[in-house]
């Protein structure tokens, strides 16, 4: 798949996908193919005009709610993301969910073997309303950050998955498409490797920081995995970058996968 810079509309697997995951009619997604950027607060309006003009990248992602999401958002507003939209910004949202329980962080919210399912159901449905109130739509999609944990213990993978396939079931029916973000070697693996495939994300997003600019160069799982344009690849992380606009610490992606639709 290339990686040129460009924003398409998917076809056949998310039809597929689509037919199979729902019986909710859901628009095909936008999908950005090409340099993409997140950080923990989204920049300003300034800074985004600024690295749009002089910078490589044109997706960012930008984190819309969660408990667990651990920056204040000052800046993201619908009005902000309608304007770094009609700058020719392309969204990639952010829900930071519950985490496992077997986490050591100390994190707002866990889900446990108990709760999983109906937490799930409860912050899918948050996060489409975080999205439609920022005015993105029905056929955009909604990356769960799932951080770090041992996939090797077993009852804390059947907790996530059963939190996991709530939350997707619960976005898909609601219009949306369902996306995933976490590490290469835990929680994205988690979802690769599982057995079981029934409503879980249609689209990974993984962090692999091997600093290359691909989504099929060193992708870690089966190579039939996610293929179609599902894919984002995190391959740098905490890097401080200046363009017009100002510096901001960044991660880096490289992109091929739906981002946000946004009214206009």
């Amino acid at each position: 798949m290339s990686l040129a810079g460009v924003s398409v509309l998917a076809g056949g697997a998310f039809a597929a996908e689509s037919a199979n995951a729902t019986a909710v009619a859901r628009p095909a997604p936008a999908v950005f193919t090409g340099h993409a950027f997140d950080t923990c607060t989204a920049p300003s309006l300034t800074a985004m005009k600024g690295w749009y003009t002089s910078s490589v990248y044109r997706g960012a992602a930008v984190y819309v709610g969660g408990k667990n999401r651990g920056c204040a958002q000052p800046q993201l507003t619908a009005s902000w993301v309608k304007s770094v939209s009609a700058t020719g910004w392309k969204l990639i949202p952010l829900y930071v969910g519950a985490q496992p329980p077997c986490q050591t962080s100390n994190n707002p919210e866990k889900m446990t073997a108990t709760n999983a399912t109906s937490l799930g159901a409860t912050d899918a449905a948050d996060a489409v309303a975080k999205e439609a109130g920022l005015g993105m739509k029905t056929g955009s999609p909604v990356y769960l950050d799932m951080e770090y944990f041992d996939p090797a213990n077993t009852s804390c993978v059947n907790t996530v998955l059963a939190y996991v396939r709530s939350f997707d079931k619960t976005v898909k029916a609601k219009g949306y498409w369902s996306g995933f973000y976490g590490f290469s070697n835990s929680s994205a693996a988690v979802i690769a490797n599982a057995k079981t495939r029934t409503d879980l994300p249609e689209i990974l997003w993984y962090a692999r920081y091997d600093d290359i600019y691909s989504t099929t160069k060193g992708f870690p799982y089966a190579s039939t995995l996610y293929t179609g344009h599902r894919r984002g690849h995190q391959f740098a992380v905490n890097k401080k970058v200046t363009h017009t606009g100002g510096t901001l610490t960044i991660d880096r992606d490289a992109w091929d996968a739906p981002v946000a639709v946004v009214a206009k």
